[in-house]
């Protein structure tokens, strides 16, 4: 059983990101009564260490560097290699996120480590913690125990409930000094091509196209229906082949892999490709032409319509709802 471990809170636009919430619940899991110490790494990031203590980090410090107000492998690196050897935890958690997939494997090899990644549940079994994750694009489910060494896992956003917030857990963050030097990447500025709204790898709702929206403003109307739910917008790789949008928004496997709630599939077929990004969600809503659409065997809803019909009615009915509630 880890008695100490370190969950790395991950920051975006000088915000935290809610996969950090919820790797302090998995921490917590975990560490089973042990302690809980979140990490943050950037430029000016000792204010946010009071919303990690809300959601129930024992301890909070902060490596604050001009090097590290953009993700690069190396700075992150040094920074959180430093914090590991000056804290020895027993356990590790990260966000099974871009930034995690990109540094969780070269941590775990500095370390001489286990690696267990894409956890989407966990729970005691004696002393020790089994964790399942996905296999075969998500067609299985392993389950995986470490009984020697560090524990080092990554977990997959929306699959692990954060704690309730309490505001009552306060503490101070203690800001650390490492050494950041001899990056051979230096990032100056972020460019994104994506708009700006709920974030699609943690988004509660998800609104995605395929090729049925047959051009970039049949996104439109599925945009309308995101603004109504407060959701993201996503689309099939067939949608961002045919240059309808941007790389960004793909889900499946080579896309982002996504866990909503709720799941509206708007003229996608769902190929195996598309449905190993999605395939977990909480409720699959589908709406095809094609009553013989393949997406059809995984929704728990079915509409056999046009889209363009559909999702309007579908975005006024929810307007009306939500008004009255």
């Amino acid at each position: 059983m880890a008695k100490k471990v370190l969950v790395l809170a991950e920051v975006r636009d000088g915000e935290l990101r809610n996969v950090s919430y919820e790797a302090i619940a998995a921490g917590k899991q975990i560490a089973d009564g042990g302690e809980v110490l979140a990490l943050l790494c950037g430029k000016n990031v000792k204010d946010l260490g009071a919303s990690l203590y809300n959601y129930g980090a024992d301890r909070v410090v902060a490596v604050e560097d001009e090097k590290l107000e953009f993700y690069t492998p190396d700075g992150y690196f040094q920074a959180v290699k430093h914090v590991i050897d000056t804290e020895s935890p027993d356990g590790i958690v990260f966000g099974h996120t871009a930034l995690g997939k990109d540094l969780a494997p070269r941590l775990a090899a500095r370390l001489e480590s286990g690696l267990i990644s894409d956890v989407t549940g966990l729970e005691q079994a004696g002393d020790n913690v089994v964790f399942t994750r996905p296999i075969f694009s998500g067609k299985a489910f392993e389950k995986k125990l470490i009984q020697d060494g560090k524990l080092f896992v990554t977990i997959r956003p929306n699959n692990i409930e954060p704690l309730e917030k309490d505001d009552s857990r306060t503490g101070e963050t203690a800001v650390v000094s490492a050494e950041i030097k001899d990056l051979r990447t230096i990032v100056k500025d972020v460019v994104r091509k994506a708009s700006t709204g709920v974030d699609l790898s943690e988004a509660k709702i998800i609104v995605a196209g395929g090729r049925g929206v047959k051009s970039t403003d049949g996104f439109k109307p599925l945009q309308e229906l995101a603004d109504v739910l407060g959701a993201a917008v996503g689309a099939s790789r067939g949608a961002c082949d045919a240059d309808y949008c941007d790389y960004s928004l793909q889900i499946g496997q080579t896309g982002k892999v996504v866990t909503p709630d709720l799941y509206i599939a708007c003229g996608i077929s769902g190929a195996i490709q598309h449905l190993a990004g999605m395939s977990n969600s909480k409720v699959i809503v589908a709406i095809n032409k094609d009553p013989e659409a393949s997406i059809f065997s995984i929704a728990d809803y079915g509409i056999v319509g046009d889209l363009f019909e559909v999702v309007p009615l579908l975005t006024e009915e929810f307007k009306k709802v939500l008004v009255k509630s």
